[in-house]
């Protein structure tokens, strides 16, 4: 799972990138060039099972995050961005709400919502354009020869036309399975889920109606958002202890920290969900689909347990919490014995048996 952070200059981007993968970026440096870190998936589920079973050793899930260069009319002109974008599974806009005359504004002025739209309308103006010239490609090809695939590519390069016409993101757009296949290889950037992280000021941090005025975006473009201060994650991130942070954020009102929220929306943006492993050499999450079979959520621990696959052991991962151990659940027959057709729960715990 691949997520882009985009911004406008001066939003606090690289701050946010730097704290949620503590990657050090130099001060000065300008990113030209996509930048690559990673991020473990917080989850508290987790934390759980590895204090009850002890193990050797704990893998959470990862995140990849890519730094990108800056949305300005220079990377803009050139095209690159929009090429970086493409190779994402998700993006993040993080949108600058905070007040500092140090730091300037692009626009000139702070406006959350005006700069967020601009930024979709150059994502949609960006894959506007890529159907334009797909469009003109296939009547071109059309005057040789014509088969079934180029009317059928011409039928949807035109519905989707009118679509970003009326300035509305692809991702909005119902597409057959059909249709669907014909742009797989297509650099389509506003059909990938989209994220706001709004930054704001540590005065502001409790002030949700920030929330409230991109409710009406987030829901006509089908976006989710959240409400960070990059500033104050950073003085976070110089404490020493759990313990400390925790008093940190509490005393401030922070119920989540900008890594627990940025990971939850993905994770809910992507459509993934989160299963287990247990033992004691080794307590791991992984990640899969919603809605995935057993067989599916084998294949992603190793494809030899997808290609053996016999059935599912499922532990309920609030039943194992109810109850405080395996040998309890034995006892009450909450251990359940899944075969391919089960579909996976989120906060499953699973001991895949399989045969190669």
């Amino acid at each position: 799972m691949k997520v882009g952070i985009i911004g406008l200059p001066q939003t606090g981007k690289k701050t946010l990138f730097q704290i949620l993968t503590q990657t050090i970026v130099k001060e000065q440096s300008n990113v030209q060039k996509p930048l690559p870190g990673t991020a473990d998936i917080l989850d508290t589920r987790f934390d759980r099972l590895v204090h009850m079973y002890s193990p050797k050793k704990e893998v959470k899930a990862r995140i990849d995050l890519v730094l990108l260069p800056k949305m300005e009319q220079e990377t803009i002109a050139r095209g690159d961005i929009f090429r970086d974008i493409a190779d994402m599974d998700a993006v993040c806009h993080v949108v600058r709400c905070f007040e500092d005359d140090a730091v300037y504004h692009a626009e000139g002025s702070i406006d959350p919502v005006r700069d967020s739209s601009m930024v979709s309308s150059e994502l949609i103006i960006h894959d506007q354009i890529f159907v334009e010239k797909r469009i003109q490609r296939i009547k071109e090809l059309g005057k040789k020869k014509k088969d079934e695939t180029q009317i059928k590519e011409l039928a949807l390069m035109e519905k989707m036309l009118k679509f970003l016409e009326e300035e509305k993101p692809l991702r909005l757009i119902n597409l057959s399975d059909d249709e669907e296949s014909l742009i797989t290889s297509y650099p389509f950037i506003t059909k990938k889920e989209m994220l706001l992280a709004l930054n704001v000021s540590e005065d502001n941090l409790a002030d949700y109606s920030l929330l409230e005025e991109f409710k009406n975006q987030c829901e006509t473009e089908k976006m989710e958002a959240m409400i960070v201060s990059a500033k104050v994650e950073s003085e976070i991130a110089l404490l020493d202890t759990d313990e400390e942070k925790n008093e940190f954020l509490e005393a401030l009102g922070i119920k989540e920290t900008a890594l627990g929220m940025l990971t939850r929306l993905c994770l809910k943006a992507l459509g993934l969900i989160s299963f287990f492993t247990v033992g004691e050499d080794e307590v791991r999450q992984w990640l899969v689909k919603r809605g995935s079979a057993a067989p599916i959520a084998a294949g992603v621990i190793h494809s030899d347990l997808q290609r053996g696959f016999i059935r599912a052991e499922v532990i309920k991962y609030d039943e194992l919490m109810e109850y405080g151990s395996e040998q309890e659940l034995k006892k009450q027959g909450k251990l359940y014995v899944e075969g391919k057709n089960y579909i996976v729960e989120d906060g499953d715990i699973l001991n895949i048996r399989f045969k190669v």
